[in-house]
């Protein structure tokens, strides 16, 4: 079964997300890597910046919850995620994947904007859910990407093969920013 556009709304709202639009796919644009590379595997070259040291949790540790909302944040604004109303991209997985055990149809960009209360790991979002880091651990581990409206980022909030979760951000125009850039 497939999500609406409203069961997302709804799905989002307890994060503190408000959905606006679905975006047409060829309406996105999102900064370039170069062949072969994914934001996990860009390095600074590539305009990839990662979490600072005290931002990353491992996915049982007690504030695990406040160091992802928090390091998400700061990345977000300091990077540029957000717009003038604090609006951005986030991509979703329209399908019931948390029901039917997929998780790569219908992948969707959606325009939402955050509002003044929000939080995405204690609302314990399906949308924002990680499902890789099921094995590792019992409790809501969240894992999302977004993406500037202007095209300038990408943020990926991720669990890592340690069971650490943090975000990273690519800004390929600033790659000359990061040391030995």
């Amino acid at each position: 079964m497939t999500l609406t556009d409203a069961d997302v709304t709804t799905l989002l709202a307890p994060a503190g997300l408000l959905f606006i639009k679905r975006m047409n796919q060829e309406s996105v644009r999102l900064p370039p890597l170069p062949p072969g590379h994914s934001a996990a595997s860009a390095g600074p070259e590539h305009g990839r910046f990662d979490s600072r040291p005290d931002e990353i949790a491992h996915v049982d540790d007690a504030d695990m919850p406040d160091k992802v909302n928090a390091g998400w944040f700061r990345m977000a604004a300091e990077y540029g995620l957000f717009n003038e109303d604090r609006e951005f991209l986030l991509s979703a997985c329209y399908a019931r994947y948390w029901e039917t055990g997929t998780g790569d149809d219908d992948i969707a960009w959606i325009h939402v904007r955050l509002l003044d209360e929000w939080d995405f790991v204690a609302s314990e979002v399906d949308l924002l859910r990680s499902w890789m880091a099921s094995p590792l651990t019992e409790r809501f581990v969240p894992e999302f990407t977004m993406a500037s409206l202007d095209g300038q980022m990408k943020l990926n909030t991720t669990v890592w093969g340690n069971g650490t979760v943090s975000t990273i951000v690519i800004r390929p125009h600033d790659a000359h920013t990061q040391p030995g850039g």
